[in-house]
């Protein structure tokens, strides 16, 4: 089964992750001094914020794979969506191992189909992950 994912970029994280583990009713599953994330069942939903004080708001939407059989259904889907794809491959980014892809919706909005299949002890080393290690 698929997982709706969103990354919202928060100002103040500590004030964020407060007020998502209220709204939530849990505290979040990945906690560090940039970044939080909720992996929550209901609604299943991989819900992450991380800080950017100079750019505050929707970071991306995602849709996130559990096995490599479905990250390639859902690729399928971007070929669909008639868009630039942007191969990202295997990276390491949000704390994670991943295989991901991107592709930006008619609003400008960035949408990755990803697979995680380890943990990392950096935000990331990637092109995407550029922008939180410069925050820091």
């Amino acid at each position: 089964m698929k997982r709706f994912h969103v990354n919202v970029r928060v100002k103040n994280l500590e004030e964020s992750t407060a007020f998502y583990t209220a709204l939530f009713g849990t505290s979040p599953t990945v906690l560090k001094q940039d970044y939080a994330k909720w992996m929550l069942e209901d609604p299943r939903v991989n819900f992450a914020i991380s800080f950017h004080p100079e750019n505050a708001g929707i970071e991306h939407l995602g849709i996130q794979a559990e096995s490599p059989e479905e990250l390639n259904q859902v690729y399928g889907r971007l070929k669909q969506a008639k868009g630039a794809i942007r191969e990202e491959g295997k990276c390491t980014c949000c704390y994670a191992k991943s295989e991901k892809s991107w592709i930006t919706d008619p609003q400008g909005v960035d949408w990755e189909a990803f697979y995680t299949f380890g943990e990392s002890t950096v935000y990331g080393e990637g092109a995407n992950a550029n922008a939180t290690a410069e925050a820091v």
